[in-house]
């Protein structure tokens, strides 16, 4: 029996032990001890899905981390987070707003890459809140050693993993949240929404009110206050 095997009979048992990617956790703390663990991660079921681990990456004492929900179709591919549409866009309103996109780190709460059959295409498919916790070691490992100024949650499922499931990205988008986990802490939408608004108006209205939530990042990075 393989391992791959293995490992799905333990998935289907009912009697098994929750699983968290702290178990896979590396002796080393490193990004790239972290990282390399990551790439045989079984925390959850997800990993029989996409074709490989996509660990967060980017300057390694970054003062901004932004997190999205999981990689995406592209990202799955390549291995790296934000190379597909969304990642595009984030880096230009990265440069609209005055950020330089190679001292940032970007990742996602979720690793692999969840998704639906329809067609010839792999569509995003939302992970659900056992997938979530069962990521989440790896998500607080990357905070715990890049230590940002400041972190970005991009869309509602980062938020909520960060700043609890109460937390609303409509109410509170470009607000600066009291958190333990940075000095200062923000939702907004995920560059998807963007590219999903149903015409170039409301389009173009929504990538403006994204470079401002950017600004006001920006704005801390300088030294301003938040």
């Amino acid at each position: 029996m393989t391992r791959r095997q293995a490992a799905k009979l333990n998935f289907m048992s009912k009697d098994k032990p929750e699983t968290s990617a702290a178990d896979f956790f590396p002796e080393r703390k490193s990004l790239k001890a972290f990282r390399d663990a990551a790439a045989d991660c079984q925390a959850c079921d997800l990993w029989e899905r996409g074709k490989q681990t996509v660990f967060g990456e980017g300057a390694r004492r970054a003062e901004v981390v932004f997190v999205g929900e999981q990689p995406g179709n592209e990202e799955d591919l390549s291995g790296k987070p934000f190379v597909g549409p969304a990642g595009r866009l984030l880096d230009d309103c990265l440069v609209e707003a005055g950020i330089d996109r190679s001292q940032t780190y970007v990742t996602n709460v979720v690793k692999h890459f969840k998704w639906e059959p329809r067609g010839k295409r792999r569509i995003h498919k939302k992970p659900n809140a056992g997938e979530i916790n069962a990521c989440r070691p790896w998500l607080e490992a990357e905070i715990s050693l890049v230590k940002p100024r400041v972190i970005v949650c991009l869309g509602a499922t980062a938020a909520q993993a960060l700043l609890g499931p109460k937390f609303k990205v409509t109410k509170q988008r470009g607000q600066f949240i009291e958190s333990t986990l940075a000095p200062y802490i923000m939702a907004t939408v995920h560059p998807s929404s963007i590219l999903r608004a149903p015409d170039d108006e409301t389009r173009h209205e929504e990538r403006r009110k994204f470079i401002e939530d950017l600004k006001r990042v920006a704005h801390v990075l300088s030294g301003g206050r938040g």
